[in-house]
């Protein structure tokens, strides 16, 4: 019989960018996914993450998740937390499960999506504005019977692009000030998502929703007034047709949150989306995305409304197990990310270079 650290696994993958090929406007910047995007960006490590996961006991999976490639003020490359979470099976087929920890929380599709398995470069802003870095520390409860598990575990690969194993139900409870950050109020955020696998003929087509309540502090400057009680509550809805070998994802959320507007931080509606179109031919995947987003980002100090419409083209070309190439023409604009808050637009190139071990 296997001993309990003989079970562990450890695994990871590093991203390498460069974004300054014909990029014609150096104020277009994205604080939110690549900061090496606009003037004076090079070459940048997006990710570099280490995982070590693994079963230490017949009903408790442990998963641990470190980042060496975090950007703090102008340091890079610092060294924070992603993942730390055990998911403790309450059944021998572990269709019931508590996941207590810090991890994704199950709102949308994309958010959950490895960005190992994703192909565009970054997540869309307006459903990754939810969750600074996806991730929560909290306590969530999956349910999904063995055969879809194991679907799932399928499908969460480079080629079919899938998200990972988060329940076709799933319920939440968490701090929601965002991962590594203390909470600052006495209202917990609180979450549930359905969602459930269909096949169509040769075609695997996914449908979800899923919603959350809760209240957020947001970080201000001088003089600006914050209102009392600031909800923050969305809702979103997911479909996913699997690339077999023509994929379309399409996700919307329509919600409400904390937002500057005349020296006053208040409650303002938010929307956005994205719908991406994708194909699989062999070792190459072909993309398409337009994203777009009207609402604040509440992470940022005084939570200032953001105005995002994207587009890009792009191709992954999974040269071996262990490496893959991606490039990417953008076309954004984008709202500067400080006072006065001007629009900016403009076109680069993107090129990547993923390796996983």
């Amino acid at each position: 019989m296997k001993q309990w650290f003989e079970k562990i696994q450890l695994r990871g993958y590093t991203q390498l960018r460069y974004n300054q090929l014909g990029a014609t406007n150096g104020d277009l910047k994205n604080i939110q996914g690549d900061r090496s995007i606009g003037s004076d960006g090079g070459f940048f490590i997006r990710r570099a993450r280490l995982i070590l996961q693994g079963d230490v006991h017949e009903r408790v999976f442990i998963y641990l998740q470190p980042d060496f490639a975090s950007t703090v003020s102008d340091q890079l490359h610092a060294p924070t937390l992603r993942d730390w979470y055990a998911d403790i099976a309450l059944d021998e087929e572990k269709a019931f499960r508590f996941r207590v920890g810090q991890s994704k929380v199950p709102y949308g599709f994309e958010n959950m999506q490895s960005s190992s398995n994703r192909a565009p470069f970054d997540r869309a802003d307006a459903t990754n504005s939810t969750f600074k870095d996806e991730r929560e520390l909290g306590v969530f409860f999956y349910y999904a019977p063995p055969t879809i598990r194991k679907l799932y575990s399928e499908l969460a690969n480079a080629e079919m692009k899938g998200s990972g194993d988060y329940g076709v139900v799933a319920l939440g409870v968490f701090n929601g000030q965002g991962a590594n950050k203390l909470e600052k109020n006495a209202t917990p955020h609180v979450i549930a998502r359905a969602t459930y696998p269909f096949t169509l003929g040769s075609q695997l087509l996914e449908i979800g929703a899923a919603g959350y309540y809760g209240k957020y502090e947001v970080g201000t400057s001088d003089g600006v007034v914050v209102d009392d009680g600031i909800r923050d509550v969305r809702a979103i809805g997911s479909f996913v047709l699997y690339p077999r070998p023509i994929g379309l994802q399409l996700e919307y959320n329509i919600g409400r949150g904390p937002e500057l507007s005349e020296g006053r931080i208040r409650e303002r509606p938010l929307h956005g989306g994205y719908a991406l179109l994708s194909a699989r031919l062999g070792d190459f995947t072909p993309y398409a995305r337009l994203s777009l987003y009207r609402g604040a980002r509440k992470f940022e100090t005084d939570a200032p409304r953001y105005k995002v419409n994207e587009a890009e083209l792009g191709l992954e070309w999974r040269a071996l197990k262990a490496l893959e190439l991606t490039a990417a023409y953008t076309f954004a604009e984008r709202t500067f990310p400080s006072p006065p808050y001007q629009q900016e637009s403009g076109r680069l190139v993107r090129l990547q270079l993923q390796f996983n071990y």
